[in-house]
């Protein structure tokens, strides 16, 4: 195991030699053809002090949608429709949000300018999707990420009201079930998900698991 350094060439090291910690390799940059790369060999992107991160962690956190878990205090928000929920509606808002929100144990945020740019790019490209929350006309909680195929990989959530990102998130893993989406990819462990079904399992069961859901 050892830390690749990457250059201009579009290019990742097997999963499987990522250190202990997931780190696989740092630098290359944030095209489109990188990241697509990237999310088809089961890696996504972290930034630290401006250089890119890539990450592919062993055990992998994922929510199976059919394992999806609305507990009792949920239901009746579901059921009442407490917020508006609608996808891709606005898409540029949520990563901001997500990019502005406050995370517990963070002195800030990993989303910088380049990933704005570079996942609205991808929404323009039909890959990378936002679930919305909303109150009287104001967005107050969603997610985004990355489709490809039958997997979702999930890349920030951000909620402004209590229980609204919850709502949406909850409301578009229903979606994605519907559509034929087989795995959710959460990345790593948060107790938030993790009561919602998430869980972890073996790097190299992931990795197989989307290799065939993308063909799909």
């Amino acid at each position: 195991m050892e830390l690749h350094i990457l250059n201009n060439e579009l290019y990742f090291p097997p999963a499987g030699n990522a250190l202990p910690d997931g780190l696989l390799a740092i630098g290359g940059d944030l095209s489109t053809d990188r990241l697509l790369l990237a999310y088809r060999s089961g890696i996504f992107p972290w930034y630290d002090d401006d250089v890119p991160m890539w990450w592919c962690p062993d055990p992998r956190f994922i929510l199976y949608p059919n394992e999806l878990k609305i507990s009792k205090s949920m239901r009746p928000i579901l059921r009442q429709n407490k917020f508006r929920f609608t996808t891709d509606k606005a898409f540029e808002q949520v990563i901001s949000n997500c990019r502005q929100m406050p995370r517990k144990d963070q002195d800030g945020t990993w989303i910088n300018e380049e990933i704005v740019q570079a996942y609205c790019k991808l929404h323009e490209m039909g890959f990378a999707h936002s679930a919305e929350a909303w109150t009287d006309g104001e967005l107050v909680g969603g997610l985004y990420g990355i489709r490809m195929g039958k997997a979702f990989f999930g890349e920030s959530m951000f909620s402004k009201k209590s229980n609204a990102s919850k709502f949406a998130f909850i409301k578009f893993v229903q979606q994605l079930q519907d559509d034929g989406v087989e795995l959710i990819d959460c990345q790593v462990h948060t107790e938030h998900l993790e009561s919602l079904g998430a869980k972890m399992i073996p790097r190299a069961l992931f990795l197989e698991t989307i290799n065939r859901l993308i063909k799909q």
